[in-house]
């Protein structure tokens, strides 16, 4: 007996087809909502490391060749650059090394310093809906032509101010640039663009009794809370501020706070709690900037907090100790370690909310959150051997400052979509 064969009709045959096809792309894009994960995106393999041979997923990789539909040019007013992941990309080289710059100071120099992992110069931070543009040298110098920009704060802020003049000196020639500096004032010229890049020493944005020299005795320090006149006369006609204050204040005890002037002696201070003291001190910062700076002529920034990473525990890394020994990022989303500080964070919305000035707040807080491998650790040079350090961890140990170059990069990039 045979069996009867059945031709459907072409019509039928092309709606059945297209069902199927169409099924197929609701199933891939189902699954693309619960993995993040498209099918638009093409991703190449980067080279064999640490990174590459943990993070089998390619989700955490990335190339210039991807292609995402969904993510729109960078746009200040609508992108959110808290919003985002670390993606493991070792096909673009940093634009500088410990080497190739020569302003580069010994103390975050890690490469230098034997440091000898290297996944965490690869790291990139890619926005979740935004294309974050990468650094240009040649484009973000054109835009300080015959402009003043300043870095304003302490050595976390420091470092930043070094890292955006390493990304930018290897593209002006030798005789065309300079540099002087200071503990207090630094400057870097470029000469053929009549810009310059500089660094104010401020680590409380007001007056202390600690500006310089330092006192490293943190119970002996006092700040002047309502008096910046001292440091803001050095800001005065810059064209681009770049603002920071938050490690100096987290000393683990109340802050002696002054009013009046250290002239009729340092006497008479009280004894405040930080965000308190803090609160005092930014709100005499933000009355300058508000009275005194012309918002036609000068753009103002301010960063907030770098994270500090002393507490192994918060990573669920129950044996560490500190950062010392992390070679990968948190992979966590939103993961907020004790570091970085809810309350101090809060002063500054508050304050920076009731400015009247149109200042930038650069939110680098999230995404440095996630760094734990980027800081100096126990490769920040001197006079100590590096296996004497790492005999005395809890004492060498530093999880505040960042290898260069690293995770200041990443804020620099950030930085220069902004302007």
């Amino acid at each position: 007996m045979k069996l009867l064969k059945c031709k459907f009709p072409l019509s039928v045959t092309a709606i059945l087809i297209t069902s199927m096809a169409l099924a197929s792309v609701i199933f891939t894009e189902n699954l693309r909502a619960l993995t993040g994960t498209s099918i638009f995106k093409l991703k190449a393999c980067p080279k064999e490391n640490a990174a590459s041979a943990l993070y089998k997923d390619t989700s955490f990789w990335s190339t210039d060749d991807i292609i995402d539909e969904d993510r729109i040019e960078f746009d200040p007013n609508e992108c959110r650059i808290m919003d985002g992941e670390w993606v493991f990309n070792s096909s673009v080289e940093p634009l500088y090394t410990d080497e190739t710059c020569p302003y580069l100071d010994r103390d975050v120099a890690c490469q230098r310093n034997g440091r000898i992992d290297r996944d965490y110069l690869y790291w990139q931070w890619q926005l979740d809906d935004c294309i974050l543009p990468r650094f240009d040298p040649e484009k973000v110098l054109e835009k300080l032509r015959g402009k003043r920009l300043m870095f304003v704060g302490d050595s976390v802020q420091k470092a930043q101010w070094l890292s955006f003049v390493c990304m930018v000196q290897s593209r002006i020639p030798e005789d065309q640039r300079s540099m002087h500096r200071t503990h207090t004032f630094s400057v870097f010229q470029a000469k053929g663009y009549n810009a310059s890049i500089e660094f104010y020493w401020a680590p409380h944005l007001v007056e202390t009794n600690s500006d310089d020299p330092i006192i490293y005795d943190t119970k002996k320090r006092i700040v002047h809370v309502d008096s910046v006149s001292k440091h803001a006369k050095n800001w005065v006609g810059v064209d681009i501020l770049v603002f920071n204050s938050y490690v100096w204040w987290m000393n683990g005890h109340k802050i002696k706070s002054l009013w009046g002037s250290f002239a009729n002696g340092e006497e008479g201070y009280e004894e405040l709690e930080t965000k308190v003291s803090y609160r005092i001190s930014l709100k005499t910062w933000a009355n300058w900037v508000d009275s005194t700076v012309n918002p036609k002529v000068t753009r103002v920034f301010f960063n907030t907090m770098s994270p500090t990473h002393t507490r192994s525990k918060d990573w669920n890394n129950t044996k560490g100790i500190r950062c010392y020994n992390e070679t990968m990022p948190v992979m966590k989303k939103g993961h907020w370690g004790s570091g970085s500080n809810r309350t101090m964070m809060k002063v500054v919305s508050d304050i920076v909310g009731r400015m009247k000035f149109p200042l930038t707040v650069i939110n680098i807080t999230q995404l440095s959150e996630y760094r734990i491998d980027g800081h100096v650790s126990v490769h920040t040079g001197g006079k100590i051997p590096l296996e004497e350090k790492k005999a005395n961890l809890r004492q060498f140990v530093d999880c505040i400052h960042w290898c260069l170059p690293g995770v200041p990069d990443a804020w620099n990039q950030i930085f220069a979509a902004y302007l």
